[in-house]
C-alpha cells in the first residue's frame, strides 16, 4: 500500500501484470471507501473489521479474471482508501480525469447523492455497496448507480413476509436515536400496512448509558402495554438491540435491527453452493464473509459478467446491457439476479437468519408478483418516482 496524498490510500490488484497503460481488453474497477472509524466496544465477541468489502473485491477480481482468460479479457482492482468525507470527491474526481470508469464505493448516501450529481458522473458506472437509503431507490433514481445492498424497504417486506406467515400481526415498535433507525422505522410502518399488519405500540429508545448494564430492569418497563405478538427493533447502529431478547414484559420474539434480521448474505447460509464462496472467502480473508463483503463481491462480479457477455469493456455498453431485460448474474441464493431498470436496486432473495440459524428465504411461497417474484420486496415500479 502506497501513501499518495494526505488521507489517501491507493494499491491495485490483478489477477495478471499491471500494465503501464489499459490495453483495449482490460477493465479497471475503482473501490472507493470513506475509511470507517473504530465504533464504541459494545462487545468483544465481533471485533472491527477495518477493511470490510476489500476483501470481497478482490476475490471476484480473482473470479473475473479466471473467466477472463478464456476471453481474452483481464481485470484490475484499484482500492483508494480516504480517511474524510471531503476527500472522497476529489479523489473520485481525480480518478475521473485519469479516465477509470468503474467505481464501487463504499460511502454514505449523502456523499453518494454528490457524486450522483457531478457532471463526470454521466459517463460513468458507480455500484454502491453500503447504502440501503429507499430515498436513492425512489425520488432520485440516479441512472449511472446501481444499488447492490437491499433497501431498507425490502429488508423490513421480507420480515413482514414472514410475519404474516407466522400470523404475528401485532407489533411493538422500538426506535433508536438515530437517523438511520427513523428510517428504519418509517420502513416497518410501510411494511406493516402493505401486508396487513398493525404496529400497536411505539417506544423511543431515549437511554444514553450502557444497555448492558441496565437492560434487564429498563426493556422490561419499556416494553409494558398493550398485546403484542413480536418486538420489532430499529437500532442499525447495535447500540441496544441485542440485549431485548429474554428481558420483555412478554415472551415475545425479536426482530428487524436484531433478533430475526433480514439481510442478503449471513454466515449460516449455506444453500445453493453458497458454502463454496463461504469457504473461498475465509481462506483468503481469515475471517467470515460479511453482507458488505458479499456485496462488494457481487458488485464486481456484475461487472465481470457483463463484460464477458458483450464482449466489452467501456461504461456506456455495460450499462445498457445490465440494466437490460437479458443480464442476470449468479448470486449462490438459488435465483437468478438482476436490477431494477426504474431504480438500480438489485433484485435478490434476502436471507431471515438468527444468530446462529437461516431460518427462510425471501420472497416466501405464495407471494406473487405479474413480472418478477423478487419485486415483491421493496418497492416497486409504480411505488417510487422513478422516469424508467
Amino acid at each position: 500500500m502506497a501513501p499518495v496524498m494526505a488521507g489517501l490510500c491507493v494499491f491495485s490488484i490483478s489477477g495478471v501484470a499491471v500494465a503501464a497503460e489499459t490495453s483495449d481488453n482490460q477493465l479497471e474497477i475503482v473501490f472507493l471507501a470513506l475509511e470507517d472509524k473504530v465504533p464504541p466496544a459494545l462487545s468483544n465477541l465481533d471485533p472491527f473489521i477495518a477493511n470490510e468489502g476489500i476483501p470481497g473485491a478482490e476475490l471476484a477480481i480473482d473470479d473475473n479474471n479466471t473467466t477472463g482468460r478464456f476471453t481474452g479479457q483481464s481485470f484490475i482492482l484499484t482500492v483508494v482508501e480516504v480517511r474524510d468525507r471531503t476527500s472522497v470527491i476529489s479523489a473520485y474526481q481525480r480518478k475521473r480525469s485519469e479516465g477509470r470508469s468503474f467505481f464501487v464505493t463504499r460511502v454514505p448516501a449523502n456523499i453518494l447523492r454528490q457524486i450522483a450529481a457531478l457532471p463526470a458522473s454521466a459517463d460513468s458506472l458507480v455500484f454502491d455497496i453500503s447504502t440501503s437509503d429507499d430515498s436513492l431507490r425512489t425520488g432520485r433514481c440516479d441512472s449511472r448507480i446501481f444499488h447492490i445492498r437491499p433497501s431498507r424497504a425490502m429488508r423490513t417486506d421480507a420480515l413482514a413476509q414472514y410475519m404474516l406467515k407466522k400470523r404475528w400481526r401485532n407489533w411493538f415498535l422500538v426506535i433508536g436515536p438515530t437517523e438511520a433507525d427513523r428510517l428504519y422505522a418509517k420502513a416497518v410502518r410501510r411494511a406493516a400496512r402493505r401486508f396487513g399488519m398493525k404496529v400497536v405500540t411505539e417506544r423511543a429508545w431515549e437511554t444514553t448509558h450502557d444497555a448492558r448494564r441496565t437492560a434487564q430492569s429498563e426493556v422490561s418497563v419499556l416494553t409494558q402495554g398493550d398485546d403484542y405478538d413480536v418486538i420489532v427493533v430499529a437500532d442499525e447502529q447495535g447500540l441496544f438491540g441485542e440485549y431485548l431478547s429474554y428481558r420483555t414484559w412478554l415472551p415475545r420474539p425479536v426482530i428487524g435491527t436484531q433478533g430475526l434480521i433480514g439481510t442478503s448474505w449471513d454466515r449460516n447460509h449455506e444453500q445453493w453452493g453458497a458454502v463454496q464462496l463461504q469457504n473461498r472467502f475465509r481462506e483468503k480473508a481469515h475471517r467470515w464473509m460479511t453482507e458488505q463483503d458479499y456485496a462488494a463481491w457481487l458488485a464486481i462480479r456484475v461487472i465481470g459478467e457483463a463484460a464477458t457477455r458483450t464482449a466489452r469493456v467501456d461504461a456506456q455498453g455495460l450499462e445498457s446491457y445490465i440494466r437490460g431485460e437479458d443480464f442476470s448474474v449468479a448470486g449462490f441464493k438459488g435465483k437468478k439476479l438482476s436490477f431494477r431498470p426504474w431504480s438500480g436496486q438489485l433484485r435478490q432473495p434476502l436471507l431471515l437468519a438468527s444468530a446462529r440459524s437461516l431460518v427462510a428465504v425471501a420472497p416466501l411461497e405464495g407471494f406473487l408478483h405479474p413480472g418478477n417474484e423478487l419485486d415483491t420486496l421493496g418497492y416497486d415500479r409504480m411505488e417510487t418516482g422513478c422516469p424508467r
